[in-house]
C-alpha cells in the first residue's frame, strides 16, 4: 500500500495528516453528470496553499498520531473510497496529497521563465491528482506518490502547451538548432557560422534562414521581468531606448552652446550685433539690412563677415 505523506505538526509530538481529520471541507471537483466544475482549481488551490504551506494544528486534547496509525488510516481511507466512491472521501485524498503537487510545480518551474507563475501551475496540477486518485487502483500494490507525480506533472505541462502560442514543431525545431549549436561550439572551440550550422543541420543556408525566421516568435521576453542586481534593479521595460526621446546629453550641450553664443553676440559691438540680430533672428536680406543701417549692400556683407570671425574667435577661446 501506499506511503503517507504526513503533515509535520507544530509541537513536535509526531505528524498528523490532512486526510485524517475528523472533518473536511467538501470540495466540488465533478458535478452530478461527471463533468469538471470551472470553478474547482480556485477552489483546491487555496486548500493546497493551506495544505502545504500552514499545516494545521492539532484540535485540543486530541492524541498525536503515530506514523503506524497515519498510515493503518490513509489505507483505511483508500479502502473505503474504493468501495463507495464517495465525493468527501475524494476531498480528504486531495487534501493529503496536496503537497505532492507543490513539489511538482516547483520543480516544473524551475526552467519555466520568471514570468510564469508557480500557483497557476498548482492550478493545473491539482487537476492532474483529483485524475490520479479517480483512475488510481490500490488493489494492484503501486506506489501511488510516483503515479500521482507522473498525473500532475503532465496536467501541468498540457496546460503550458494549451497556452503556448508557438507550434509543437516549431519548439522541436528550435530544440534541435540549440543541440547542433551546443556539438558545434564544445568541436570547434568557437563560434559556428551559418554555413557550418547548416550543415549540421543538413540544411541549405536559404532553408537555415528560413528557419531562424520561425524561431523569431520563440524568442519572447516578458518586459517585466527585473534585470540588474541589488539595488540597481529595474524592469526590462525601462532600458529600451526610445528614439523618438531627447537626448539629455545632447540638450545639456545645445543649452551650453546658446548661452556662449549668447555671451558672443553681447561682446560685439553694436553694430555688428545688429546685422547679427537682423540677418539671423529677423530674417531680413542684406539689402533690407542696408536700408535700416542706411548703407550700401555689399558694406552689410562686410559687416556680418567681420561679425562672424569675431563670434568664431569668441567661442573658440571659450572652448
Amino acid at each position: 500500500m501506499t506511503e503517507p505523506t504526513p503533515v509535520p505538526d507544530h509541537t513536535g509530538g509526531g505528524a498528523d495528516t490532512v486526510a485524517a481529520r475528523s472533518t473536511s471541507v467538501p470540495v466540488t471537483a465533478r458535478d452530478q453528470g461527471g463533468g469538471t466544475n470551472g470553478h474547482v482549481g480556485d477552489r483546491l488551490a487555496r486548500r493546497l496553499s493551506v495544505a502545504t504551506a500552514e499545516p494545521a494544528r492539532p484540535a485540543a486534547g486530541r492524541d498525536q498520531r503515530s506514523g503506524d496509525e497515519v498510515e493503518a488510516g490513509i489505507v483505511a481511507l483508500w479502502q473505503a473510497f474504493g468501495q463507495r466512491r464517495d465525493q468527501e472521501l475524494r476531498d480528504r485524498l486531495v487534501l493529503h496529497y496536496a503537497p505532492l503537487v507543490k513539489y511538482v510545480a516547483g520543480r516544473v518551474g524551475t526552467g519555466l521563465p520568471s514570468h510564469v507563475e508557480v500557483s497557476d501551475l498548482i492550478q493545473s496540477g491539482i487537476f492532474g491528482l483529483v485524475d490520479a486518485i479517480e483512475k488510481f487502483e490500490p488493489e494492484r500494490g503501486l506506489k501511488f506518490e510516483t503515479y500521482a507525480m507522473q498525473r500532475i506533472r503532465g496536467a501541468i505541462l498540457d496546460d503550458l502547451r494549451a497556452q503556448d502560442w508557438v507550434p509543437r514543431s516549431v519548439r522541436s525545431r528550435a530544440r534541435d538548432v540549440e543541440r547542433a549549436l551546443e556539438r558545434l561550439e564544445a568541436k570547434l572551440q568557437r563560434t559556428a557560422t551559418d554555413a557550418e550550422l547548416a550543415s549540421e543541420l543538413e540544411l541549405s543556408l536559404d532553408e537555415l534562414r528560413e528557419l531562424f525566421a520561425q524561431l523569431q516568435m520563440t524568442s519572447v521576453i516578458a518586459l517585466d521581468d527585473l534585470i540588474g542586481a541589488g539595488t540597481a534593479q529595474a524592469s526590462l521595460a525601462e532600458t529600451l531606448p526610445d528614439d523618438r526621446a531627447e537626448d539629455p546629453v545632447a540638450a545639456l550641450v545645445d543649452r551650453d552652446s546658446r548661452r556662449q553664443l549668447a555671451e558672443a553676440v553681447e561682446r560685439l559691438s553694436d553694430r555688428d550685433r545688429v546685422v547679427v540680430t537682423l540677418y539671423y533672428f529677423e530674417n531680413l536680406t542684406l539689402a533690407e539690412i542696408g536700408k535700416v543701417l542706411g548703407v550700401t549692400e555689399s558694406r552689410v556683407c562686410q559687416l556680418h563677415t567681420r561679425a562672424v570671425l569675431r563670434l568664431r574667435t569668441k567661442l573658440t577661446e571659450q572652448a
